[in-house]
């Protein structure tokens, strides 16, 4: 905005707020500058300095304690509140941020009394060690356009490496910073557990989290929906999983069929690995049934050939009584992934693209406590692509093209909260997303280890299933 005519009548400069109003209306929105030193002397009079600093001693080791003996519940209750705290008087203390804005044209001139006008810091949030979220009330003559017009120079004002802006209620804007990149190095794989007994099939290891620890993820009793663009990493997910249950593949506890769509050129390396693998290079399959044999895709038949298995598996657990599935070489843990999910229920013919929606429709939501999980990587997630997105129960977005996808992989709402999938670099970054958990919506950032052709072939060598697979039959007997 325009700074001329910057200094106003003097007759106007009356209505100007005076200091000292401007600091009894800033104690107002901060109580706690009054309210703690008022404690700590009220403390200090009525119990002693010994009982006082007793107390604060005491409220110190319980906070270390807290970390010491539960990290997750202190990282995801106390710390993002000391982090924001220590951010909001560091990062955004009054005169950088009002400097900031400044240098960006973001203030406004007050032309009846010729000050400048800031908009005001609401409220600092730090859910995460590099993310900031923002509340700032703007300023009267400002919009979300005016941020979003300066936003590269004032996400390098405030040192951010990316920045989202948006509205949240008239006046008032959500701002989310991302600073830095906490994954320095490449992410190693998985490591393979050496016994069946070693895998957590609750607790898959698949990288880093940017807390610094061993990313996880639970695959019994979920399915997953990974998201991301070419060359984002997909690959990643597909084999650090594999990986972490490299011994119970080995051991037939847990088995693996696959449909690759794009030919088979991510997968083959691995085709030892698998109970099952179906690509488009595959021949036809034929099948029957009961109203006689027919031809059908090779990928159509491995879904129906899963789902009946899973039919199977739950009329044994019925006729057992049993209501929960326990992994075991009689009932092994099913897992299927599919790489690219767009080519079957987008890019092919409508009867298969129908059935195909069926079937996965009918697996996701029957499958879990049968011990049926699958996996699915997809580079566009929109309803019409992937119209049993819902169904999904854990959900990674990787880099993606479109600001719009991170809210339909992640929930509504991911993106504000710091979730800028879309900002990720195309380069440099593979394997670097966000995802959320069952327990909190708040994304964390997250990089998947990088598994070379040594280590897809070191996988095979070790945990290649003992005995022969079974022979491949080209006859599938299909319930209607």
């Amino acid at each position: 905005m325009s700074r001329k005519n910057k200094t106003a009548p003097t007759r106007r400069n009356a209505h100007k707020i005076r200091p000292e109003a401007r600091c009894a209306l800033w104690l107002a929105r901060h109580p706690g500058f009054i309210a703690a030193p008022s404690a700590l002397a009220t403390s200090m009079i009525e119990l002693g300095a010994t009982t006082t600093g007793g107390i604060a001693a005491g409220t110190l080791a319980a906070g270390l304690g807290w970390y010491r003996a539960h990290p997750g519940s202190f990282s995801r209750i106390a710390a993002p509140r000391l982090r924001a705290t220590r951010r909001r008087w560091t990062r955004y203390i009054g005169r950088s941020w009002k400097t900031s804005l400044d240098f960006c044209n973001l203030t406004v001139d007050d032309r009846r009394t010729g000050e400048i006008l800031v908009p005001r810091l609401l409220r600092v949030a730090s859910p995460t060690p590099s993310i900031d979220v923002l509340r700032v009330a703007i300023r009267k003559g400002q919009s979300v356009t005016t941020f979003r017009d300066a936003q590269e120079e004032f996400a390098s004002a405030l040192g951010a490496d990316a920045i989202s802006i948006e509205k949240e209620k008239p006046r008032v804007l959500r701002i989310t910073l991302v600073f830095g990149n906490p994954f320095d190095d490449i992410v190693p794989p998985a490591d393979i557990p050496g016994d069946p007994s070693e895998v957590d099939l609750t607790a898959l290891e698949l990288g880093d989290t940017e807390y610094g620890e061993v990313w996880t993820e639970p695959l019994l009793g979920q399915h997953w929906l990974i998201s991301g663009g070419t060359g984002s990493g997909k690959g990643s997910l597909l084999w650090n999983p594999l990986r972490a249950m490299g011994p119970m593949i080995r051991e037939r506890i847990v088995r693996v069929s696959v449909i690759d769509p794009k030919g088979g050129m991510e997968t083959e390396r691995g085709k030892p690995l698998f109970y099952r693998h179906a690509s488009p290079a595959d021949e036809d399959v034929e099948y029957d049934d009961g109203d006689g044999p027919e031809d059908i895709d090779p990928m159509l038949a491995l879904l129906y050939e899963f789902r009946d298995r899973m039919r199977e598996r739950q009329d044994l657990l019925r006729r057992e009584g049993k209501r929960k599935f326990t992994p075991a070489v009689e009932t092994p843990f099913e897992v299927l992934m599919i790489d690219e999910l767009m080519m079957l229920t987008a890019l092919a013919g409508r009867r298969m693209i129908g059935e195909v929606n069926k079937l996965l429709a009918e697996i996701l939501t029957q499958g879990r406590a049968a011990g049926f999980a699958v996996i699915a990587y997809v580079q566009e997630p929109t309803k019409d692509i992937v119209p049993v997105r819902d169904l999904f129960t854990r959900r990674v977005s990787l880099r993606t093209g479109a600001a719009s996808f991170v809210d339909m992989v992640l929930g509504e709402g991911a993106r504000d909260r710091g979730a800028l999938a879309d900002e990720i670099p195309e380069t440099g970054a593979e394997g670097i997303g966000f995802r959320t958990t069952e327990t909190s919506r708040q994304p964390v950032r997250v990089r998947a280890g990088y598994s070379t052709d040594d280590d897809i072939d070191e996988l095979v060598r070790l945990c290649t299933p003992h005995d022969d697979p079974p022979a491949d039959s080209n006859v599938y007997s299909i319930a209607a």
